[in-house]
């Protein structure tokens, strides 16, 4: 099971949110590709980056620290936030990012995603309130259940879905290993879970039950509360 280290970025920063609400950002670095190299040498293959002013705005907002973190790290990264057509996806992976993560026009427009993901390492990100799937930065809660819009993506190419459950996320309660289990079962795709890891006991949980392929790990980090080098 991949371990995915997250950076979370606002106005240039390193962040953490809870439960996504934006007056919520605890400030942990003000320079962000630092903390991408630390996870680099802790042995992450992978780190998950989120451009969080572009989840709001609908277009990249934190390209110019995005860049510092390629041109000083060696570690594959994948990043969402914001991305809503290929003229984005394009110029993000020609920054040199490995694969990118489409999640609230995989709502919107799930053929737009479908047809990128032929095109390009593609990621749908899906983000749930009590089952039903949120948009615009966590600010919308659609009338789609989660489980649907995976199962949407079962035979689409996508390379993984990384599920969250929003009520969780940033808040050290536990992952939701059921929610998770949910979505795989449905989709059939690899699956990533996110929100609420607290500590190592989360970590074994997900590898407990086989059909998980990767951990998010935000604020566990940041807090303490895990010894994420341990981990890989």
């Amino acid at each position: 099971m991949e371990i995915l280290p997250a950076v979370d970025l606002k106005d240039g920063k390193a962040v953490r949110l809870s439960k996504g609400l934006m007056d919520t950002a605890k400030i942990y670095s003000d320079s962000p590709w630092e903390v991408v190299k630390q996870f680099e040498e802790m042995g992450a293959t992978w780190v998950h980056l989120v451009d969080l002013n572009g989840a709001f705005a609908g277009e990249p907002k934190n390209l110019e620290e995005i860049k510092k973190i390629r041109e000083n790290t060696d570690v594959k990264l994948e990043l969402g936030g914001g991305v809503r057509d290929e003229e984005t996806i394009k110029r993000y992976l020609d920054l040199g990012i490995d694969r990118i993560i489409l999640g609230s026009i995989a709502v919107k427009k799930p053929e737009f995603v479908k047809e990128m993901a032929e095109k390009y390492p593609i990621v749908v990100g899906i983000d749930a309130i009590d089952g039903y799937v949120a948009v615009e930065g966590w600010g919308e809660v659609s009338e789609m259940k989660a489980t649907d819009l995976a199962r949407e993506f079962a035979d689409a190419g996508v390379e993984a879905i990384i599920c969250t459950d929003v009520s969780r996320d940033g808040m050290l309660s536990g992952v939701n290993v059921a929610f998770t289990l949910d979505i795989a079962r449905a989709s059939g795709v690899m699956t990533i879970a996110s929100g609420g890891v607290k500590d190592e006991e989360d970590i074994k949980a997900l590898r407990a039950t086989k059909e998980v392929g990767g951990v998010i790990v935000g604020k566990a980090y940041y807090e303490g509360t895990i010894d994420l080098k341990a981990q890989f």
